[in-house]
């Protein structure tokens, strides 16, 4: 690890591969499990990230009527995380089927295997079109169990939970390294809508998950590499908002690139504890618009594609990715579960497809004005520069 502070520990929280994806707070990972839909839909949330900007990783539980147990885009399977999920089993039957939705999302893909290798009888369901970086290599080789891994049917009608759920697969985005697809889950009972990375809600408060670990939240709160803000709900809800704004786009316009000179300057000065964290470097300077950068983007918490997915990812694919977005939005769902930040969130499908109006060719050079174009720039920097040298193609 780069940092060295101290941090609480427990067995019961032990993630002992997390070298295989080295992300905050590696061999350390807390299961938050909450109720959402009484006896029929449960959420286990860990946490993870990068530079302190940490977001929550989202595994939704649906009970079957048959009894039983449907796993969509399994965790970390740390002790704790497999004892809550025993303790549905208890109530309602074994793991039956373990879904990985998507093709791209490394962070959910290497919890696949070691998750499935704890429920022996679970069957694997994944997303079609999987591929791995440097090497493709074949499911089994990843770690996923042979024998009972299989695609998802292209047809929703043939997949054997089918009386319970539907699906719209999206047809592959060309990234040029690999293509982007993603499995919206529809549990007809509880009309609720699993999302993996499509589309989020960003809250003004930092989930619950990450209240449990407060140090990145002031990380961030800080102006300067030797500020040591006060562990208070106002500055937490800044870090947080600030986490928010450096995931979604990298380098909002409110974040102006560090001035080096002063990062090494205010190092030398920082006191020992501030330079636990990096060494004492703080590369982050916020201009005082930021909140207002932040409001725009949350929205009072209404769905939206992540920036990154806008700039990056969906633009390669417009046209698919709208028709996707149609399938889903006529589906009969009255809430969505996205893999990550806010959750459930009460929608419908009019909403949900609004949040990919920014694809519509009246939209493409402004976003339809939901978002502040300026926030883009770095975002719209790497595209151009990954077209450039040939690494994916044009939007289109």
């Amino acid at each position: 690890m780069s940092e060295s502070r101290a941090v609480e520990r427990s067995a019961d929280w032990s993630w002992p591969w997390w070298p295989l994806l080295p992300l905050y707070p590696y061999g350390q990972r807390r299961t938050l499990r909450r109720e959402v839909i009484t006896n029929q839909v449960w959420t286990f949330d860990q946490m993870q990230g990068i530079l302190y900007v940490v977001v929550p990783i989202r595994m939704t539980v649906i009970r079957l009527a048959a009894g039983g147990l449907l796993v969509y885009a399994p965790i970390a399977p740390t002790p704790e995380c497999i004892r809550l999920v025993n303790e549905l089993e208890a109530l309602h039957g074994e793991v039956k089927y373990i879904i990985l939705p998507t093709v791209t999302g490394l962070e959910h893909k290497v919890f696949v295997g070691p998750f499935a290798r704890k429920f022996p009888a679970a069957q694997v369901y994944a997303a079609r079109y999987q591929w791995s970086f440097p090497l493709n290599l074949p499911l089994s080789w990843l770690g996923f169990p042979m024998g009972r891994t299989h695609w998802l049917p292209e047809n929703p009608a043939d997949a054997p939970f089918s009386d319970e759920f539907d699906y719209r697969m999206l047809k592959p985005v060309n990234l040029g390294i690999g293509p982007f697809s993603e499995v919206a889950l529809l549990h007809r009972a509880s009309k609720t809508l699993l999302v993996t990375d499509s589309v989020v809600s960003i809250p003004a408060e930092p989930p619950a998950i990450v209240q449990l670990d407060s140090y990145p939240l002031l990380f961030h709160a800080k102006e300067s590499a030797d500020d040591a803000p006060a562990d208070t709900a106002e500055n937490r809800r800044k870090g947080w908002q600030r986490i928010a704004l450096f995931a979604f786009y990298f380098r909002p316009d409110s974040l102006k690139e560090p001035r080096w000179g002063r990062v090494f300057q205010q190092r030398k000065t920082a006191s020992d504890r501030s330079k636990r964290a990096y060494f004492g470097l703080y590369p982050f300077d916020w201009a005082p618009n930021w909140q207002q950068s932040f409001d725009r983007l949350s929205s009072n918490g209404r769905l939206v594609v992540a920036p990154v997915l806008q700039s990056l990812i969906f633009n390669r694919g417009s046209q698919a990715v709208l028709n996707w977005a149609d399938q889903v939005a006529a589906l009969p769902f009255e809430s969505v579960i996205p893999c990550h930040l806010d959750a459930p969130i009460r929608t419908d499908g009019a909403t949900f497809r609004k949040a990919f109006a920014f694809l519509a060719p009246e939209n493409r050079s402004g976003r339809g004005g939901e978002l502040p174009e300026a926030d883009f720039s770095l975002l719209n920097k790497i595209s151009r520069q990954l077209e450039n040298f040939r690494i994916t193609p044009p939007p289109g």
